[in-house]
């Protein structure tokens, strides 16, 4: 397996993927995805198996911001190549390929990739049941966000070089 960054042509997979890992009301739509890699491609960190299917991927903006907000998912806009948080939307691995530790793989090298360009850090929001997950990875819990995306409670996680 080998993770690289997204193009375009990765739309239709991206979504796909997306959409086997979250439910409808919490998932990008395939017309987000389009609008984010026309910005930042360069933002989308994709697992693949040798033969180029698509088992994981993580994408997010960056900005200066320091915290996530609901606007972030829908406006690539608000994207700033220079902004000092790397924030994280999701982090997708499709359900057959659970359990091996592919997400992880993905998440290390975002922020190994976000250390090296200079980052402060990485910011993700995460259901209750995950805290410990990204725990693991260095974040911290800072309590409930307000986000209010899908209509479910998440927490904020921040991750600080």
């Amino acid at each position: 397996m080998r993770i690289r960054t997204a193009s375009m042509a990765d739309l239709a997979a991206v979504a796909a993927v997306e959409g086997a890992c979250f439910p409808a009301a919490e998932a990008a739509t395939e017309k987000d995805f389009a609008a984010r890699l026309a910005v930042y491609p360069n933002h989308f960190w994709l697992l693949e198996e040798d033969d180029g299917t698509l088992v994981s991927f993580v994408n997010g903006l960056v900005t200066d911001e320091p915290l996530l907000r609901d606007e972030m998912y829908a406006d690539a806009s608000l994207h700033n190549e220079h902004g000092v948080w790397q924030m994280v939307f999701g982090v997708n691995t499709l359900p057959q390929y659970r359990r091996r530790g592919l997400a992880g793989q993905v998440l290390e090298r975002v922020i190994a990739d976000a250390r090296a360009q200079g980052r402060k850090g990485c910011v993700l929001t995460c259901k209750d049941k995950l805290i410990h997950y990204y725990e693991k990875f260095g974040f911290q819990n800072e309590g409930v966000s307000a986000s209010t995306h899908g209509g479910v409670v998440w927490y904020g996680m921040r991750l600080t070089f």
